[in-house]
Parts: C-alpha cells; sequence; structure tokens
C-alpha cells in the first residue's frame, strides 16, 4: 500500500502528470489491450453463470477456456494497472467456470461417445 500514495515532496517522472490513483493510466489508448479485456471479462460471466447449470458444460468449460487463454494473452501484453485488473477478474471468472463445466462433463461430455 505504500506505492498507491506519493509523500508530498515528490515529483512524477518527466513527461506524466500526477494521477493519485491506483489504476493510473499512462494517457495513451490501448485498443487491443482494452479489446482483450473486455473479451475476457464478457466470457468469464458467461461462463460462471452457465457453470451453475449442470446441463450448460459445454458452454460454460468451452467459453471458460477461451477466456482463460485470451486473459493469458492479455496479461502478457498489458500496459497498465487498470488493464491487470480487469484481466485477472475475467481469468479468475473464467477458470471457474471452465473448472465448473469440466467436472459437470467436460469439453466434449455427451458428444463425443
Amino acid at each position: 500500500m505504500a506505492q498507491t500514495i506519493r509523500p508530498s515532496g515528490s515529483r512524477p517522472a518527466a513527461g506524466r502528470r500526477p494521477t493519485g490513483s491506483l489504476f493510473a493510466t499512462d494517457g495513451r489508448p490501448h485498443p487491443l489491450q482494452d479489446t482483450l479485456m473486455a473479451v475476457t471479462g464478457v466470457l468469464g460471466i458467461l461462463a460462471f453463470v452457465t457453470a451453475m447449470f449442470h446441463n450448460l458444460h459445454l458452454i460454460s468449460s468451452w467459453a471458460g477456456l477461451i477466456g482463460i487463454l485470451t486473459g493469458l494473452y492479455g496479461q502478457f501484453i498489458s500496459r497498465t494497472t487498470w488493464e491487470r485488473f480487469g484481466l485477472i477478474m475475467g481469468l479468475g471468472s473464467s477458470a471457474v467456470g471452465f473448472y465448473l463445466g469440466m467436472a459437470h462433463g467436460g469439453l466434449f461430455g455427451g458428444v463425443i461417445t
């Protein structure tokens, strides 16, 4: 927590304005990272919600797997704390949905016999 507040005498790095926010951005647009964050979040919510229903295991497991993969790539190329925070939230819900979907029948359960 010591990193979230600057002492009153400290100055920001050259070219950056002080924000005082934990989720401070660097002031530049990151469309790819923001898109990956949104896709991971949507897939995470989809996987988490559908994992609560036993017969929707195909949707939850596939959405969770794709959400995990997009979230991991997004973490790899993310630039700001805000992006990393959103990606971790999406990754967590994708992982829970994926694991519950695997427990209920898996990626191909009932389709391939």
